[in-house]
């Protein structure tokens, strides 16, 4: 199995990272990544909703990641991608610098009741403390100890709505350039994973105050996924019954760059 997961992984990494580079570089015959109602690209969309079904189908809705002792602990989180938003966000700068005292979690969308939570009162939350694997689309991996409240508390206080399908995460960083300029990081998952006991939004890494480096003040666990579904410095969760407003409408600024949307393993 873990032959498996490596081999996937590194499939995705490849393919993925390729494509999404070569159309950050301008390739033409890699336009199709960025048109909607192209057919290539509408192909690998639905090859991904095949590999997406035939995976909940395996797995299991409620099945659960690996958990691992402390001693298995043998290195602090790895920081990846976006690593430090005071560079280029402000609003960011300025709440870090008062140690996220004005920090608001907001559930918004498809809810009955939106809510905003402070850092104070979701550290006051009953929590779950798990230590998991966090595996890279690049191929390395990591155990580290998450402490956070699960996503399923807040989201059963602000009532989801049945018309809600999935959940998108609204980000502080910024990634890219060019003649758009950085764009907000998001990403988003179905209500499967969302409401999966795993699924927590994190403030704590390894007993310690969770680092800007690896997303403070709330980074999102969905540890079924690989790395580049954990949101990190997450201000808004909005329950959605599509993604077309947002990007490319792919459900993620990687997935809009040509990433697997589930990302599943």
């Amino acid at each position: 199995m873990t032959k498996l997961i490596m081999n996937r992984r590194r499939l995705l990494g490849l393919g993925a990272a390729s494509a999404s580079s070569l159309v950050l570089a301008g390739c033409d015959q890699f336009d199709f990544l960025a048109r909607r109602d192209d057919p290539v690209r509408n192909f690998l969309e639905r090859a991904n909703e095949l590999t997406y079904a035939a995976q909940r189908a395996l797995v299991g809705d409620q099945a659960l990641a690996r958990e691992f002792a402390e001693s298995e602990i043998r290195q602090g989180q790895r920081p990846n991608g976006s690593t430090d938003p005071r560079r280029n966000v402000e609003e960011y700068q300025q709440l870090e610098a008062t140690g996220f005292t004005n920090y608001r979690l907001k559930i918004t969308g498809l809810v009955e009741q939106e809510q905003s939570y402070s850092l104070a009162e979701l550290r006051n939350m009953p929590a779950r403390t798990q230590i998991t694997r966090h595996d890279c689309v690049e191929g390395w991996s990591c155990i580290a100890k998450w402490t956070g409240v699960p996503l399923s508390r807040l989201l059963d206080e602000a009532r989801v709505k049945p018309a809600a399908k999935f959940v998108v995460y609204h980000c502080y960083d910024k990634l890219g350039g060019g003649l758009s300029g950085a764009q907000p990081y998001y990403e988003s998952c179905d209500l499967i994973d969302a409401f999966h006991p795993q699924t927590i939004a994190a403030y704590g890494l390894n007993d310690e105050t969770l680092p800007v480096s690896n997303g403070a003040p709330v980074r999102v666990r969905i540890e079924r996924a690989l790395g580049y579904k954990q949101p990190k410095y997450v201000h808004t969760i909005e329950l959605v019954d599509g993604f077309s407003q947002y990007g490319l409408g792919q459900g993620g600024y990687w997935e809009d760059r040509g990433y697997d949307w589930y990302g599943g393993i």
